[in-house]
């Protein structure tokens, strides 16, 4: 059995990298999907679910280039579940996808970014 998930959506905020001592880069974003069905009433319902992204090494630093907070993006990775204590030593659970690929759907809105990304490739694995 695999364990694989692909999610096509719009990132929430921009991407936060973080660099640790011996060199190792970790990204976190949240993404929105949205998914419409149509009710009992037959009226059509929009339903948003929020997914936290991590990214580790090359391509950790590829998403803190190249994408930005409101970007369309698709991104391929595995459902990790974890627990941790927070800072009043209650146990918490989080559920991440850790992102193996990404593609850049659209164009950002910003013009800075648009520069940066003349010429670069959209796919990113």
């Amino acid at each position: 059995m695999k364990n694989l998930v692909t999610l096509i959506g719009h990132l929430g905020n921009d991407v936060k990298v973080t660099a640790f001592t011996g060199g190792s880069k970790k990204a976190a974003v949240s993404m929105a999907t949205t998914s419409s069905y149509k009710n009992a009433k037959g009226e059509y319902v929009k339903e948003t679910q929020w997914h936290n992204l991590i990214a580790w090494g090359n391509l950790a630093e590829s998403m803190g280039k190249y994408l930005a907070k409101g970007t369309q993006v698709s991104v391929d990775g595995s459902i990790m579940y974890r627990t941790y204590k927070d800072a009043n030593g209650v146990e918490r659970y989080i559920t991440e996808i850790k992102v193996d690929n990404f593609i850049k759907l659209e164009k950002s809105q910003n013009a800075k970014e648009q520069k940066n990304l003349e010429g670069a490739p959209l796919d990113f694995n």
